[in-house]
């Protein structure tokens, strides 16, 4: 590909981060709208769940395939059908007559959703190849997505008041569409060279492995943890897991490429995404229902009180950029766990009357996990990457960050269900301690793994990795390479 004026790069960054923006802040909004479909719909908790991880299922089941087939037939082509389903998604999300609709449409949005993240972090490593440059770039990328997913919550308090609930798909629609001339017009189309082929059993794996972990561990508690539904279901996805483990390892082009995670801080940033992006989506999932059913608030008001997370995004994932491109990731990883950890653990404690001021400076210090965590996890994922194989690295580590999300609603919300007794008004307080201590484990692990997966004996792995792939798609990035720990790094 021909390489773009600065002018031209920073427009497909902006682009790329336009639809970074529709799929990352619907992630969290549906979040501060359950309360209000919950009433409206008569919705019980586990329906309130799978109005979240419907969409974060299929997206999460379709990443990799998406990225792999950018990679094929064209990443600016793919990316314009991403963006066309999952704006007719929205606007069908926004006409749902039921909660079963709902879901149905919640999915059709993420068939598309699934075409953009993956595909826009792609194009975004093949336009930015200077190694600072990309750093920025995805220090950029990263802060969008960190903003948008705590600001969510704010956005949509103000629409949910003022409109109602369905407007929190309506935003989408226009959004979706600008993207969609702009891409066309500044976005230059670009393809593997020699892309991989279909992996049909492995899609299917895929999906049968996400579908009946997270089905089983949303329904566990109302069919009962030792019901032999559950525990078949438990059982199918232990299954697909050692199923595909092999088969990929067996597939020449497999949609999973297994020899990625010989890549010590490659295999550590796809956990840390999983541990953080879950740590998000339960404290996202919680936050809305204390502020909303316990404490009294309006949606706006909820909204407003997850400002400090938003506002610490903001401030902080530019800066983590600019220390992952100067010192590499190990820093800002260490900062984001130990902030995660202390903030879920204040949170162990949450009762109905717990001070605002106290919750607020709470949501500060997640919101400077949260904005820490990003910049690195995408760097180090991308780190010593061919860039012929951009879509396929980018996708996995998009599902990585769609199962952590997914993951964090199951395991939270069932986790708070299984011990709320009585009302939502009365018991979710005490109800949501052992989620918090959930969300603090998470911390510790981000923090562990940033220690444990930055470090010279990493950094060697990430060389030996990008060597292997020499003969299946050309010289690697070896500049690239050196980023996956970063200079001076023990």
């Amino acid at each position: 590909m021909t390489e773009l004026s600065r002018r031209r790069r920073v427009l497909v960054l902006t682009i790329c981060c336009m639809s970074l923006l529709i799929v990352s802040l619907d992630s969290s909004i549906v979040n501060i709208a359950l309360p209000q479909i919950s009433t409206s719909m008569h919705a019980p908790m586990a329906g309130l769940q799978w109005t979240v991880d419907a969409y974060l299922l299929v997206l999460a089941s379709l990443l990799m395939l998406s990225g792999s087939t950018a990679d094929r037939i064209g990443r600016r082509r793919t990316f314009q059908i991403g963006l066309a389903v999952f704006t007719v998604g929205s606007l069908l999300c926004s006409i749902a007559p039921s909660l079963g609709w709902l879901i149905v449409f919640r999915m059709v949005q993420a068939v598309g959703g699934s075409m953009l993240n993956p595909v826009a972090m792609a194009i975004i490593t093949n336009t930015f190849t200077d190694r600072a440059e990309r750093a920025r770039a995805i220090g950029m990328w990263a802060g969008v997505m960190g903003v948008s997913t705590a600001l969510g919550p704010v956005v949509g308090g103000a629409l949910v008041d003022s409109l109602g609930w369905r407007a929190i798909f309506w935003i989408n629609v226009p959004i979706g569409a600008l993207a969609i001339v702009l891409c066309q017009i500044f976005v230059p189309e670009s393809k593997a060279a020699r892309a991989r082929r279909f992996d049909p059993v492995g899609q299917l794996l895929v999906i049968v492995l996400l579908a009946s972990l997270i089905y089983a561990t949303i329904e566990g508690r109302e069919a009962g943890w030792t019901s032999p539904r559950i525990i078949a279901l438990f059982a199918v996805s232990a299954v697909a897991l050692g199923v595909l483990i092999a088969y990929e390892r067996r597939r020449h082009e497999p949609l999973v490429e297994l020899r990625f995670f010989k890549s010590v801080p490659f295999s550590g940033a796809s956990v840390v995404a999983v541990c953080g992006m879950g740590a998000m989506s339960g404290f996202l999932f919680i936050n809305p229902l204390y502020l909303q059913n316990v404490r009294g608030m309006s949606a706006l008001e909820a909204g407003l009180c997850t400002l400090p997370i938003a506002a610490m995004s903001l401030l902080i994932s530019p800066r983590s950029g600019q220390m992952v491109a100067q010192r590499g990731p190990r820093l800002p990883l260490v900062i984001a766990g130990i902030a995660i950890t202390l903030a879920a653990v204040v949170q162990t404690s949450l009762d109905n009357g717990t001070a605002l001021v106290w919750l607020l400076v709470v949501y500060a210090v997640f919101g400077l996990g949260f904005g820490m965590q990003n910049p690195p996890i995408t760097n180090t994922a991308m780190s010593g990457m061919p860039t012929e194989q951009a879509g396929v690295a980018a996708g996995i580590i998009s599902t990585s960050r769609q199962v952590g999300q997914a993951l964090g609603v199951a395991v939270v919300g069932s986790v708070v269900t299984s011990n709320l007794h009585g009302s939502l008004h009365t018991g979710l307080a005490e109800a949501s301690h052992p989620g918090w201590w959930i969300i603090t484990g998470c911390g510790v692990a981000v923090f562990a793994l940033g220690l444990l997966t930055t470090g010279r004996w990493a950094r060697r792995t990430a060389e030996a990795t990008a060597a292997s792939f020499a003969p299946d798609a050309g010289k690697p990035d070896d500049k690239v390479a050196v980023a996956a720990a970063g200079p001076g790094q023990a």
